[in-house]
This record gives C-alpha cells, structure tokens and sequence, in this order.
C-alpha cells in the first residue's frame, strides 16, 4: 500500500478494483489504483452529478480537490464518466474526515443542492459598485422576434443606473425597423440606425462611443437575460481592482455555457427560464472562475479598461467572432483579469443573423487572426479551461438542474428587518433578529439560524464586525430586496444600495407582496416592462 492511503474502518464501503485504496485530507481526495499507467479516466460523482474525471498518473495515483461546501459531501469514485461505481456506498466527505454515511443511500437519486456555497469573491466591503452608470450596447441585424424578446428581457430584469443603446446595422429585414421605434421613445433608451451595413464590430464600436463615460455591456440580440444579471455582472467587475471584463454565463455559448462546455444546454422544464436563472442566481456561487478572453453575448466592461486598452478592432474583426477575445488579450497583456460571473445565466439562441455555416466561417477567419497575434491565446485558454474553479461551477449548476422540479421553484430572497415583519410563501423569507450583543440571520422557511455576528450597538462612525458581516450576507446569501422597519441601522440602506439592492419600508398595514413589488419597480432601470 503507497504512504498516502489511509486504514479503512469498519463502516468504509467495500473499494472494487482498479481502486485499492483513498485518503481524504478535508480538501483533497486522493486515489490509489492497482493498474498504474490505465488507460482510461476515473471521475468522482460529488451529490449524485458529475464533477470531475482524470488520468492516473504513472504510480497509479489521482487527486480531486473537491469544491468548498457547507456540511457534508457524498462522494462516488467510478470508471470514468457515468461508468461503473468503484465502491459498493458513497463516501461523506467532512473536513479532515472520509467515512460511510451511516444509511446506504441510491448513488443514482438526487439530493438537495446546497444553497450557500462557502468559497467565494465578493465586492470589497464599502465599494459601491452600483454608482458607474452602464451602457448596454445590442446591436441588431435581422432576427426581429429574437431582437424583441431580447429587448423585452432587458427592460423587464435591468436594475440601477443603466441605459440601453440599440443600433441597427442597416437590417434588410423590413420587420425590424417599426420594432425598434416601439421602443425608441422610452426613458433612457437610445435606438440608431447605421445607413449602410457596418458590420457587428463597428457598430458595437458606435455603441461604445455612445455612452459615453459607462461602463459598457455588450449584449447580443440573440439573447434573453434574467433576474439581477446586471447587477451580478456589476458585482464581478468590481469584486477587484484589477478585473476588466466579467462575462455570463449561458445555456449554448461554447466555453462559456453551463454545465456542459461547447454544448447547447438543456434547461430544467419543470422551471421557466426566469426561474432558473434565479437558481443561479442563488446557488452557483460568486467564486468567479478566470480564463484569457471573453465573450461578447455579454460580457460586462470597465470604463476604465476600455480608456486603457482602446475600442475592438473593427479593421481584423469586421463580422465579429474573435473582436473579444483580441480585446481580452490586450486586457491580460496590460495584466488584468477576465472573469466568468457564473451566477449570471444568459439565454442565447446563436446564429440567428448569419446562420450556422457563415458563423462557422467567420470564426476560422477570426482565429486565423487570433493565431497570429496572441500564439499563446489557445494554450492558455485550454491551461484554465477546465480549472478547478470552472470545474465547480459546472458540478453546482448540474446540481442546480438535477433537483429542479415544480416543487421547488426558486423564489426571490427577501430580508426582513425589525419589529414589523410581514411574510409572503411568494417569498424565500430571511430575517435579521438583533438580540443584545448579537445579530442572527435566519431563514424563515428552515426555522433556524445560518450566520452570526457581533452586533456592536449601532455605532455608526465606523464600520464594525456587523457591517462587515451584513455586506457578506447580502452578498452570499444572493438578497434581492430588504424590507425594513423605522429603527433599521443606517449601515443597512447604506450596503444595500451600494450593492444595488432595493429597500422597501415595512408595517403592519404593507402587504409583504406589495411592498416587495414596489421596491423591485423603483429598482428598474426603464420605466414599465413592455413597450
């Protein structure tokens, strides 16, 4: 037996072989197999879904590190993706700790997704990430029911200050332009029109001049967003100073789609899509893996790496497919960082204004380009591709789509503050209770408490341990709306508003609904939801 393997006890599940033997650190798993050099990957199911698979190395060894979780894991080691279990029960994996769960559970039945994940990125306390004001940039060429769902979609789920830029690239389809003067006569909603063809890339150049000093997004026509993507997209590119891009994440974007990479992804059918971009929302965690590049269905920029960097390249990259990406490039070179927010899910339908040959065309034309300027660009993408990060967040969303079922449709998180707190089964309730010296975090559906802090009695000059631990909250916890009462402390409003967070006042006469209703339209960025 190598060194690293640990004695088994008594209630260890029975190993078959190739496995002979594992050893669980509280971080990593690690596997030893009788057959060193096999051919053929072992993988580890994590809850039921598919985490990770690997090539033992020439000793016969493999490591998982595994994703950072509250409680326990069940684990099951198998003969690759979907084969054979090497054990005859799942391990439960606690910290420092690998054991059998006392009860031999189905490997192949779900379980409950876990709802709050413990290793994340977060906005640095104070910052106040909801003052840039952002440019969304959508062009538009043809697709006038892809383009009206797109645009309805974003003045229904866009929050904060924001505007919205729509420019027509000269579209022959005669449909489109009686569409977008619907909406050219909206609060801050600018719709131009290019009198020749341009192409996509000196259109959404025109876009970027357009706003200005924003920020910008980028946002395809193609696609449909949902709850809070701005406002997670805001979150990510200001959870460091050194992030230039934050890009979403979707159900058919290649390497940005979830849970399976380069595929068109199928969305739970019990949810609607809302509702599962919710799930997201509050479960994929904000750990934010990083790769070399971005993608333009959207893909959240700083001003100020827009004022460093420059515009796309409209001259190399006159269609699109690859205008990003040589962007991200030039954002790395100058040693910044590209995110993928993986809390934001974007729906994207693709091809809709070329059509799948002349998209394909296009990008062997761009990665020409790519090729020769940036030769690392491909190593270094396939180097952090599959990254552990970028690993658990397809294991969580997996998750997130194994125990969808009309049962659980996700809700909106709503916190409730102070005597007065109304309740609504509309709403994923939690409530703050201050008792002397202490503040708890409750979630009213489970009846129990989650976090603790210290609450240092109002002091108001200088942050405490409770401000620090409410902006974490807010944040972990993926709160939507706050629902407070008159002796809310200052420092409420305050983080709720940096973090883009609408509060709402509570009473004994103000229907939870209503007022949860209220505080979501105040919060919108375009007046009413359709045009």
């Amino acid at each position: 037996m190598l060194s690293f393997l640990r004695t088994r006890s008594s209630d260890s599940p029975s190993l078959r072989p190739p496995l002979r033997g594992l050893n669980w650190d509280g971080h990593v798993l690690a596997l030893a197999l009788d057959t060193p050099g096999r051919s053929g990957d072992i993988a580890l199911d994590l809850e039921g879904s598919f985490f990770s698979d690997a090539t033992p190395d020439a000793s016969g060894r493999v490591c998982f590190e595994l994703p950072s979780a509250t409680g326990a894991i069940e684990a099951v080691v198998r003969a690759g993706r979907d084969g054979m279990p090497l054990m005859d029960a799942p391990l439960r994996l606690r910290s420092g700790v690998a054991e059998l769960r006392g009860d031999r559970v189905d490997m192949h039945s779900p379980k409950t997704a876990h709802s709050a994940p413990a290793a994340t990125r977060s906005v640095p306390f104070g910052v106040d990430c909801a003052a840039p004001e952002v440019a969304i940039v959508v062009p538009v060429y043809d697709a006038p029911e892809a383009v009206e769902r797109c645009l309805d979609s974003v003045l229904e789920h866009t929050t904060g200050r924001a505007r919205l830029i729509v420019i027509d690239d000269a579209s022959p389809d005669r449909a489109i332009a009686p569409l977008l003067d619907r909406y050219a006569s909206r609060p801050n909603v600018i719709v131009l029109s290019n009198e020749t063809n341009r192409g996509f890339t000196a259109t959404a150049n025109r876009g970027i001049r357009e706003a200005g000093r924003a920020d910008v997004v980028l946002l395809n026509a193609d696609t449909r967003v949902g709850p809070n993507w701005l406002t997670g997209l805001r979150r990510a590119a200001y959870c460091a100073d050194d992030i230039a891009t934050a890009t979403a994440v979707s159900d058919n974007a290649g390497a940005f789609s979830v849970p399976e990479l380069e595929r068109e992804n199928a969305l739970p059918s019990c949810w609607t899509f809302d509702e599962t971009a919710r799930a997201l929302w509050q479960q994929a965690s904000t750990a934010y893996p990083e790769l070399p590049t971005g993608n333009g269905f959207c893909m959240y920029i700083r001003r100020s790496v827009l004022d460093a960097v420059g515009a796309l390249d409209e001259a190399a990259f006159a269609q699109g497919y690859g205008e990003e990406n040589d962007f991200c490039q030039r954002a790395s070179a100058r040693a910044l960082r590209l995110l993928i927010a993986g809390n934001v899910l974007v729906q994207h339908a693709r091809s809709q204004s070329f059509g799948h040959e002349r998209r394909a065309s296009l990008g062997a034309k761009g990665m020409a380009v790519l090729r020769e300027r940036w030769p690392n660009y491909e190593a270094d993408v396939a180097a952090t591709l599959h990254s552990h990060a970028r690993r658990a967040l397809d294991w969580r969303v997996r998750r997130i789509f194994a125990v969808a079922s009309a049962e659980n449709r996700p809700k909106i998180r709503v916190l409730h503050m102070g005597s007065a707190i109304p309740q609504s089964n509309a709403h994923d309730s939690w409530r703050l209770v201050f008792n002397g010296d202490d503040v708890d975090l409750w979630r009213n559906n489970d009846g129990v408490a989650v976090s603790h802090a210290p609450h240092c009695g109002g002091v108001d000059a200088d942050p405490t341990p409770f401000d620090e631990h409410l902006w974490q909250w807010l944040q972990s916890y993926a709160i939507e709306v706050v629902i407070a009462s008159d002796e809310m402390p200052p420092v409420v409003e305050r983080a709720a508003r940096a973090l883009g967070i609408p509060v709402a006042p509570a009473g004994h006469r103000i229907d939870a609904q209503d007022a949860v209703a209220r505080a979501a339209a105040s919060a919108r960025s375009f007046a009413d939801a359709t045009p």
